[in-house]
């Protein structure tokens, strides 16, 4: 589809659910649908086309997905929306079931088609029948100009696609493909655009970058690749994203140390610390070597932060398994960490092993989101009377405070800074001096 001048483009609003490897793709999409000349409009009341790009990693990411295809539904039926596309996760798990069980769903595409998706609008605009269209989830066009939704001068910069870990309890294979890394020149290229766009902050993601250049060149690469993004005029904060245990090594460990631009913060996620549980859920390494990876990032990584993952109620998980994942969380005091009770999905191998009722797994999913509230509690009153360099974010009328970031806190997952200051501009830096803690929420102000 490209609009002639007579033509009345479409208006077409997309919603993106899930993660930020999820928005990357949303993004992609609007870059096509912009260039084929579509109108982008923020709500879906009276667009031509809405369009979900869904995930459907656990449950309750499921259940968000439904919930905003319904809500586009009834629009459908007041007339306040001409047509409903579902995309990503959800619509490749369950492609059938969506066109079966939603008939106010006009198409849905898969994960490997999202660059098909101006021709997707084009035809669901000139049909009345439902249509599905699943490219190969293996062999995906990564190199798609983007329409950044994020900021302000901050982005994600998805290195690699996929994922080939295999963990039992993860269905992202089956509906993401194997693992596959963007070429270096290609990565680059998209970081000096956004560098000259402005963008000051970008987060390097993937489903595992530590795997990232394995594939492609037949060993990692990680390294290769941020020594040249730190090499880039403009770009001041580099944040790494979802990195296996076993996979990182003294190179890397010293880069993050000795580099300015690479902050010292990794998301690294662990799931549990219980060696058997380790192994029954395919994870590489053990309880053992993770505790000792932590240390060793924690003795050579000045001032680490580190943010994980958690699972509580896996396969094999007795009480005495639990508390030992607390009283490694009490022992480590990871600052961040995402809790989750685990949510058995059909299709991989754990949905068949034994495991704790659901309504146990929410408890102890609670006891440990409790005491990561302790351990992030304790960590933010130590930070009093430190200062620190934060990437101003905006005003907050109701809060009476500027906000913004340190390289402790990661977007949307990690909390903000309220600091006061004079003739601030968001996008900018300043220091902060952190004076306070109240409710949470980290208080300072704009130093000299």
């Amino acid at each position: 589809m490209k609009l002639t001048k007579k033509q009345t483009p479409p208006k077409v609003c997309l919603i993106s659910l899930g993660c930020a490897k999820n928005l990357v793709n949303s993004e992609q999409m609007l870059s096509l649908l912009d260039d084929a000349g579509c109108q982008l409009v923020g709500s879906p009341e009276g667009a031509d086309v809405a369009i979900v790009n869904t995930c459907a990693f656990i449950n309750d990411a499921k259940v968000e997905a439904i919930d905003h295809i319904l809500y586009l539904g009834q629009l459908k039926k007041k007339r306040k929306l001409k047509k409903l596309i579902v995309t990503g996760c959800l619509s490749q798990r369950y492609q059938d079931d969506v066109l079966d069980e939603m008939p106010e769903v006009d198409a849905v595409l898969g994960t490997g088609s999202y660059d098909d998706i101006v021709g997707v609008v084009a035809t669901v605009l000139g049909s009345k029948e439902q249509f599905k269209v699943m490219g190969n989830i293996d062999n995906t066009n990564e190199e798609i100009g983007r329409i950044i939704t994020t900021g302000p001068k901050w982005a994600y910069l998805k290195i690699a696609e996929g994922c080939s870990n295999r963990c039992a309890f993860c269905i992202i294979p089956t509906l993401r493909g194997k693992y596959r890394s963007r070429k270096i020149e290609d990565v680059v290229g998209e970081a000096k655009a956004m560098a000259d766009a402005g963008y000051k902050e970008l987060i390097v993601i993937a489903q595992d970058i530590t795997r990232y250049g394995t594939d492609l060149y037949g060993r990692k690469r990680l390294c290769d690749l941020l020594r040249e993004l730190c090499k880039i005029d403009g770009l001041h904060w580099i944040r790494l994203h979802y990195l296996y245990p076993e996979m990182i090594d003294d190179e890397l460990i010293e880069l993050v140390a000795n580099e300015e631009k690479i902050l010292n913060y990794l998301d690294i996620p662990i799931q549990h610390i219980n060696t058997p549980i380790l192994k029954r859920m395919n994870r590489r390494g053990t309880g053992e070597e993770i505790r000792a990876l932590f240390k060793k990032l924690t003795e050579r990584i000045p001032n680490l932060v580190l943010r994980t993952s958690l699972i509580a109620g896996l396969p094999g998980e007795g009480e005495t398994e639990f508390e030992e994942l607390c009283e490694y969380l009490r022992e480590a005091k990871i600052p961040r960490a995402g809790v989750f009770p685990y949510s058995p999905e059909e299709g991989t191998p754990a949905e068949k092993m034994e495991r704790p009722d659901e309504e146990t797994a929410k408890a102890r999913a609670e006891r440990l989101f409790d005491l990561q509230m302790e351990i992030m509690d304790e960590f933010n009153r130590n930070r009093v009377g430190t200062t620190t360099e934060v990437l101003c974010e905006g005003y907050d009328e109701e809060a009476g405070h500027w906000f913004g970031r340190s390289y402790a806190e990661s977007p949307d997952v990690d909390g903000r800074i309220l600091f006061d200051g004079e003739n601030l501009e968001i996008g900018e830096f300043y220091n902060v001096k952190i004076t306070d803690v109240t409710d949470g929420e980290v208080i300072g102000g704009v130093t000299l």
